[in-house]
């Protein structure tokens, strides 16, 4: 890790969303849900309680699915509230308002928003607190606060030697009154907050005491398997169950008008019992339609005329003179494949409804099981537990509101789970795009930019109210505030949505497609202008300091311009989406079959203030794996209304075998955090593409890649 100079901060990714008047921005949870604090615990807010015994509970507002968030963000309550780290435990928010996304305004992990949504909110939760307790101990011993200190759930008064635990004040400190604006530590004074932190949910979960949805057991609970019909949009014609109910442990069948559930003892028995129905589906309007149609849709669409997102300058003279360059890019639809199945238990009575679930939006699976069995919100109470992998899936709550349906027929608690076929079957899917993408020269340097994104508008179904004015913002993510500071530059959007298949968030969405086009661009003018892709970069870079500075330091790491063995490629890939600048180096190796074979990526990021430096690698590494394995082997085909896939075997991980050496290089930096779970899906891919062309000389301008067209290929 290196420390580089910073001066430059820039936006929020998404910053649109809050001009849209679709957020209520949350700019301190202080209402404490009070259903949920023991008389006899310090509540000062929403986030934080503090025992009696010295227990400091922490509130978590994000759900933890791997990303380790709950160690971030009890790093940076407990920093500001001078806890003790070793005393701190962790509490899965319940649904309320009090724990909304600042960034959404509604109860949502997602989007790389937990840090740098959170930052300030959290900052000034703990600082307040802490402020209660010195007031608390400072009357307790009759001294002025200001001469009062705090240090690892201790208050102190060095003058006359007195110091008293949390725990011993927390009932005092209970009636003091919060500070509006409370002081903030100085960066200097932080004591957990840029340290590598051992995770807080790591030893149960290696120790199997962690509970997922999945694990939820409670009294006297059922088990289904539920299918769905094949092809989007149809419904159950008939059902037959005379051979399931001779599988033992058959309960009950639940059909609905869009699905059937086999109830049983177990869920084998339930999976048994299911594969042993006869359903004839109705098949419906979608029964015809193919990838083939949906891509000459998307294309034909893809000329219709756009929703201006962005404009500087004036484009259009900008393309009178100079050299002109033009491509297209196109993206496939993806699942999510998240290794804990889609699951979800209820338990509903015609008086109230209990849910358990692993889901990223705990209020919303609240108000659709309300929905769904027909009682008011406050009658359903939601747990939500570890999420075993999200990636954007459990952003909906689809698996919540079928469940719900299925346990208004069955007595007594049902958890209901898909199998991995139903999972990657009935998933929202990462949209198709169409990129059509043009760029004029003049002395060297890009003039005039264009860019027209066709796709699906995730956004205008997840949060309407953000949907203005035809553009999603989520779509043109990554694309309107793209890195280079073109001086003309143009960005349209032209909505294209997908005959019947659902779209949804896949750990990037819009900023994988947009940074996949613009890096791939880019690098593609570089090679026709005969100029190096890095120097090329820089060339329009000059506004852009942070990021320049993790151009430099990816490069010099990744030994940029240094001599490879022939079949091997470098190529090189840089964004600042998420609020996060980052640059990759990626080698490869394609051999004479067009197999592809990574062997290292070199990554230099610029996050802001890195809260726990431990896990922003490890976020990094892991969104790499998930990059390069969608541009290595995913697409999501349709045929027949049919999605072909089914398991790991035809939608497919990187292998352990297979993975490369990755490198992260952090850049320390004072400046507001940004996102971190997604970027490294969005440089992989890029900079993979381009160490291909590197290698081969073929400019792959689709994903995932086609082995057929590498193959035969002599070195670059």
């Amino acid at each position: 890790m290196r420390a580089t100079a910073s001066s430059e901060r820039r936006g929020l990714s998404r910053r649109d969303l809050l001009k849209t008047g679709a957020a209520s921005v949350l700019l301190l949870g202080f209402r404490l849900p009070q259903a949920h604090a023991a008389s006899d615990t310090f509540a000062p807010n929403a986030f934080i309680r503090v025992g009696d015994d010295d227990i400091v509970t922490l509130v978590m507002p994000q759900v933890e699915m791997g990303q380790g968030i709950y160690t971030a963000v009890a790093m940076i309550l407990a920093d500001e509230l001078d806890a003790d780290f070793d005393k701190v435990v962790l509490q899965h928010a319940p649904p309320d308002k009090a724990y909304n996304n600042p960034l959404f305004g509604v109860q949502a992990t997602g989007g790389s928003t937990s840090v740098r949504a959170f930052w300030d909110p959290l900052r000034k939760a703990g600082a307040s607190a802490r402020g209660m307790l010195v007031e608390a101990a400072a009357k307790q011993w009759n001294v002025d606060p200001s001469t009062c200190r705090t240090s690892k759930s201790e208050v102190i008064h060095d003058a006359s030697g007195q110091k008293v635990g949390y725990g011993a004040i927390a009932a005092l400190a209970a009636t003091m009154t919060p500070v509006a604006e409370p002081k903030l530590k100085p960066a200097k004074d932080y004591t957990l907050i840029g340290k590598p932190m051992k995770r807080k949910d790591t030893p149960d979960k290696t120790n199997g005491k962690s509970k997922y949805g999945i694990d939820a057991l409670p009294a006297g609970v059922k088990f289904a398997a539920i299918a769905q019909c094949p092809v989007f949009g149809g419904k159950v014609g008939s059902v037959d169950d005379t051979k399931a109910k001779e599988i033992k442990g058959f309960r009950q069948v639940v059909a609905e008008d869009d699905f059937v559930a086999v109830v049983a003892d177990t869920t084998w028995s339930a999976m048994q019992g299911l594969d042993a129905l006869s359903i004839t589906w109705d098949e419906g309007a979608n029964a015809n339609v193919n990838s083939a149609q949906i891509w000459e849709a998307l294309r034909s669409a893809s000329k219709e005329p756009g929703v201006v997102a962005k404009e500087v300058g004036d484009v259009k003279s900008a393309f009178s003179d100079g050299t002109r360059y033009d491509a297209v890019f196109e993206l496939p639809f993806l699942a999510h494949a998240t290794m804990e199945p889609l699951n979800c238990t209820v338990h509903y009575t015609k008086d109230a409804c209990e849910v358990w679930i692993g889901t990223q939006v705990i209020g919303r699976v609240q108000e659709d099981v309300a929905k769904a069995v027909g009682l008011p919100i406050e009658k359903v109470t939601a747990h939500n537990f570890y999420v075993g992998g999200g990636f954007g899936r459990r952003l909906d709550q689809d698996m919540a509101y079928r469940a719900a349906r299925v346990a208004k027929h069955v007595d007594g608690p049902v958890k209901v789970t898909w199998s991995r076929e139903e999972d990657i079957q009935h998933d929202v899917y990462r949209p198709v795009y169409h990129n059509a993408v043009s760029a004029t020269l003049k002395d060297g340097k890009i003039v005039g930019w264009d860019h027209r994104i066709t796709g699906s508008a995730v956004i205008a179904r997840w949060l309407p109210p953000a949907f203005q004015k035809g553009v999603d913002i989520d779509a043109v993510d990554a694309a309107i505030d793209q890195p280079y500071g073109f001086p003309n530059l143009k960005v349209e959007y032209i909505r294209a949505e997908p005959p019947a298949v659902p779209t949804g968030f896949w750990r990037g969405v819009g900023p994988n497609n947009n940074v996949f086009t613009i890096e791939s661009f880019m690098d593609d003018i570089a090679h026709r202008e005969k100029v190096d892709p890095v120097a090329f970069r820089l060339r329009h870079l000059d506004g852009n300091p942070r990021l320049k500075a993790a151009v430099q330091l990816a490069t010099e790491k990744g030994n940029w311009g240094a001599p490879l063995s022939p079949r091997m490629g470098r190529g090189f890939s840089c964004q600042n989406a998420w609020g996060t600048f980052l640059a990759t180096v990626c080698e490869v190796e394609v051999d004479e079959s067009g197999e592809v074979r990574v062997h290292r990526l070199v990554t230099a990021v610029d996050t802001g203030v890195p809260v726990n430096p431990d896990t922003i690698a490890a976020q990094l590494e892991g969104g790499i794996i998930f990059g390069l394995s969608a541009a290595l082997f995913n697409e999501i085909t349709i045929e027949n209304g049919r999605v072909q896939q089914g398991n790991f075997n035809d939608y497919r991980m990187l292998r352990i075998n297979e993975a490369p050496k990755i490198e992260i290089h952090l850049i320390p930096s004072g400046e507001h955090p940004g996102g971190i779970g997604e970027p490294g899906t969005a440089s992989a891919q890029s900079a993979l593409g381009n160490a291909i062309f590197s290698a081969t000389g073929v400019r792959l301008t689709r994903l995932p890649i086609d082995r057929a067209a590498l193959a035969g290929r002599k070195p670059a």
